[in-house]
This record gives C-alpha cells, structure tokens and sequence, in this order.
C-alpha cells in the first residue's frame, strides 16, 4: 500500500507540537533557578550535542554553501534570540498572555511567506488562522491574572514572536539545498554560539538550581530543541511555511491541557473552549477542498466518428 507524502509530514508536525506545548511546563519549572540566557544556552548546548551524535551516526556531512544563509538566520533568530527573549518575557507576564503575543507567530509567518516566498494564502487556510487565532485569544484572556502583564514583558513575547515568523521563513530556502537534519544542527549550533555570552551565568546557576531544573533543561534541549525542531524541519521541506505556521496554533490548547494532567491547573470553561477552537482551526487550514466530480460530456448520436459506445455491438447473425 503507498502511503501518500503528506502523511509523514503531518506526523512529523504532530510530533513537533506536542514537544514544543511540553517545552511551555519545563520552562516553567527550569525558569526559576535558571536566567532566560542561561536557560537558552543551556538548552542549546544539550540540543547541539544531541544533534551532533545523530550527524555523526548518520555520516551527515556540512550543510552545502547555498543553505548557509537560511541556517544562519534561523539560528541567530530562532535558536537564539527567540529562547532568551520567550525566556524573559514570560517571567514577567502570566502563561496565558505570553501565549496569545507568541501566537502572534504564525500569522507573521503567513504574511511573509506570502510576501517573500510566493505561498499561496487558499481560503481554507486564511479561515483555519482565524479561527485558531479566536481561540489563541480566547485561551489568553481566560487565563490572564489581573495586573499579572507588565508592558516590558508583552512586547518581549512580541519579538520573540516576530523572530520565531523570520526564522521560519529564512530555514525554507535552505531546506531545498540541505536536510532537516543538517538544517536543525548547524541552526542549533549557531544559536548556542550567539548565546555564549550568558555562559558565565549559566555555569553560576547551574551550580545552584535544583537537580529538577536542571533535568527540565536537558530535556528542552534533547526533545523540544533537537528533536522536535528537526521534525519540524522535515515537515517544513514538504509543506508552505505558511501551513506549518497555522499548525503551531494547537499549542496553547496542548499547553492548557498538560498544565491541568501535569501541574493540576483544571482550567474554566472558556479556556476549553478557546482551546477547542484552536485545534478547530488547525483542521480547518490543514485541510484539502474535495476534488470535483467529473461530469461527463454529452453522448453523441450513434454513428458518429467520436461515438464511444457504452458496450460493443451484438454479433450478426
């Protein structure tokens, strides 16, 4: 039985947003013994040595010279300015806020891949954004503290929401000339390199944090970082940027929902359904309009040159 392309990706993406909706309960727990640059690089670190021994087991070599550029940009962007500034910004404002600006993401990504990359917008697509984005809303506003938002930390998960859109536009093009796997490690590595500076605060709360905070920092690195991301990668190769964006919308709801198994959250009424209306819309813009069916033509008269008779005549007798 041939398995259709499209289904490998979108386990691919299913894998990558159950790992990054995770990521949001351990940041949780490592953010408070760990500073955001710290976390970020400590991240890394852990994501780039994963992905290391996976090249090495692989024998996968140097990314080739034209996809450089798109490593580079996603890796300074995403991998690293992006962590240390979602990293900061949530210390300062509540879950849910930080999750309604970060969502702020894919409709970013939506427009520049439009304006840069030439992907189409079909109108299932536009219509699933807006109805996961209602629900982004939806799950943000029920889960905000009064007074629990500063100014500072809103407009830091609003850039790190615009470099999250720009490093997933700049990785496409180097998708078509590297793997997902090369892609992801080199842009890792690169954001552990832009992150060395916090490295004296990371070896300084390291000594100090809670073994638990420093597990939860391993694990973003090794499943949220290395495997997750390259799972993204790959579903980004056969896909619009523009869809993959629409899908990261499910996280907020995921997020709602292990905060409740895993930190006993139970969370109200509106945030289930703004939650519901975020996978709602995933759906929607991740679905194919059913294919017409055919109407056949008009049959000609019997006799004429472009007949195609129903049956063959019978035998004369």
């Amino acid at each position: 039985m041939n398995v259709s392309p499209s289904r490998p990706a979108a386990g691919a993406a299913t894998v990558t947003v159950l790992l990054w909706a995770s990521a949001f309960v351990s940041i949780r727990s490592a953010g408070a013994a760990y500073a955001p640059g710290a976390l970020a690089l400590g991240r890394l670190l852990a994501g780039a040595l994963t992905l290391g021994l996976l090249c090495l087991i692989r024998r996968e070599g140097l990314p080739p010279r034209a996809a450089w550029r798109g490593i580079a940009l996603s890796g300074l962007l995403w991998f690293g300015f992006y962590m240390v500034v979602l990293n900061w910004g949530e210390q300062r404002v509540d879950a849910g806020t930080a999750a309604l600006v970060v969502n702020v993401g894919p409709l970013l990504i939506a427009l520049l891949g439009a304006r840069l990359l030439g992907d189409p917008m079909p109108p299932r697509l536009l219509a699933g954004m807006a109805v996961s984005f209602a629900g982004a809303v939806t799950v943000g506003l029920s889960m905000s503290g009064d007074g629990g938002s500063s100014v500072l930390g809103v407009v830091l998960c609003l850039l790190a929401a615009m470099a999250y859109a720009a490093g997933v536009v700049a990785q496409k093009p180097a998708l078509g000339s590297a793997t997902a796997l090369q892609v992801t490690t080199f842009g890792c590595l690169v954001g552990a390199i832009g992150c060395l500076p916090f490295a004296g605060q990371l070896i300084h709360d390291a000594a100090h944090a809670p073994l638990s905070a420093t597990l939860n920092m391993v694990y973003l690195g090794v499943f949220p970082t290395a495997l997750a991301f390259t799972t993204w990668a790959y579903a980004l190769a056969r896909t619009t940027a523009s869809r993959m964006g629409a899908t990261t919308y499910a996280v907020p709801a995921l997020v709602v929902l292990m905060s409740w198994l895993l930190l006993g959250e139970v969370p109200g009424a509106l945030t289930l359904g703004g939650g519901l209306l975020c996978l709602a819309g995933v759906a929607v813009s991740r679905s194919r309009p059913r294919r017409p069916v055919p109407v056949p033509g008009p049959r000609t008269a019997p006799g004429s040159p472009h007949t195609t008779p129903d049956r063959l005549p019978a035998a004369e007798s």
